[in-house]
């Protein structure tokens, strides 16, 4: 699905008169008291949990420890991508600094690796061959790819869209797997800090899960967090651009962003929950808006796409996974053709 361009405004460049507006409204200002409360819940969580972990020692309620880590382990996660975005300090070392103590310690996922994939989303979302996000893989996201692939790989594809949610479950594996993988080629900027705080994240956690934990509750504890983590992760970023357009790319900056962008409404629990991403289309135009003045200036962008004819999606929470459920069905649909007449 390609996206259809949409009329001009008459006057100027649209998106630098958005961005006038979004500045003239202060919400480009940093907001150092949010994150420092921000930052200070999310290490409470960490090393509460933690705490809790051991305090409790060998039991199977260990389990409920590993659901609530799942989730302080996304909310660090979340935490990182503000800071790739200089979110939260007005320099780059103190945010590097940050993020690999976000992700490479807490976390165990290469904050090098993921900021240039997630960098290269952002320049070019949902884009079939610039996308890494959108790349054929396990899942597919663009028909033509779906055709000629067999065995495991051809079965997903034909029923991805049910597979969606239990593949998510692999999803924090994955990720830690991709982070070693990116980091045994040469070239990264800091790669034996971001190993080394990678080796100790993985060392620091198999000790303490084979030290306070028997061998199968130790197994059971790694399997429920990482496929909890994986999950909650991954239900963050499916929202936000899976089902929407792709784009041919002869698309302005600001029709870009916002045609494959999709918003989520909610409360300010939702906004938490999902770490602000459920504003996408404000983040995607204005990546280093801090997240808490993501929601005022959600109605400016709208109003203002509405005034030079951009179509903008928001839906709810629930719409937005059925959304990108069906594009997932529909685009398996070759593949299942495929595998009849075979």
């Amino acid at each position: 699905m390609t996206i259809t361009m949409t009329p001009r405004s008459p006057s100027g460049s649209d998106f630098a008169v958005l961005a006038r507006r979004i500045n003239q409204a202060g919400l480009m200002q940093r907001r150092p008291a949010y994150y420092a409360a921000r930052m200070g819940v999310v290490t409470l969580m960490l090393l509460g949990g933690w705490t809790a972990f051991v305090l409790i020692g060998s039991s199977w309620w260990q389990l409920v420890t590993a659901a609530v880590l799942a989730v302080t382990f996304t909310q660090v996660a979340l935490l990182a991508h503000d800071l790739a975005h200089r979110q939260v300090f007005r320099t780059k070392r103190p945010s590097e600094l940050a993020g690999l103590l976000a992700g490479n310690l807490a976390v165990g996922m290469s904050y090098g690796w993921w900021m240039d994939k997630h960098t290269r989303h952002h320049n070019n979302p949902n884009h079939d061959d610039l996308d890494p996000d959108v790349a054929p893989e396990v899942l597919i996201w663009a028909t033509e790819s779906a055709v000629g692939r067999r065995g495991l790989a051809g079965f997903i594809t034909r029923h991805q869209a049910g597979l969606f949610f239990p593949l998510l479950t692999l999803l924090a594996i994955d990720l830690k797997v991709s982070s070693v993988k990116a980091l045994r080629r040469s070239g990264m900027k800091r790669r034996r800090l971001e190993i080394a705080l990678l080796v100790l994240h993985a060392t620091a956690y198999l000790t303490a899960l084979l030290t306070v934990l028997s061998p199968l509750q130790a197994v059971a504890f790694l399997l429920v967090h990482q496929a909890l983590f994986g999950v909650y992760l991954g239900m963050t970023f499916a929202p936000n651009h899976k089902g929407m357009p792709h784009p041919s790319g002869d698309e302005d900056f600001l029709r870009k962003q916002v045609l494959t962008s999709r918003n989520v409404r909610g409360s300010r629990l939702t906004d938490a929950a999902l770490g602000g991403l459920n504003y996408q289309i404000e983040h995607h135009l204005f990546p280093g808006m801090p997240t808490p003045s993501l929601r005022r200036a959600q109605p400016i962008v709208e109003a203002y796409c509405a005034d030079i004819g951009v179509p903008y999606e928001q839906t709810s929470l629930v719409t937005s996974y059925r959304q990108a459920l069906r594009y997932l069905h529909d685009v398996g649909a070759p593949a299942r053709t495929e595998h009849a007449a075979r």
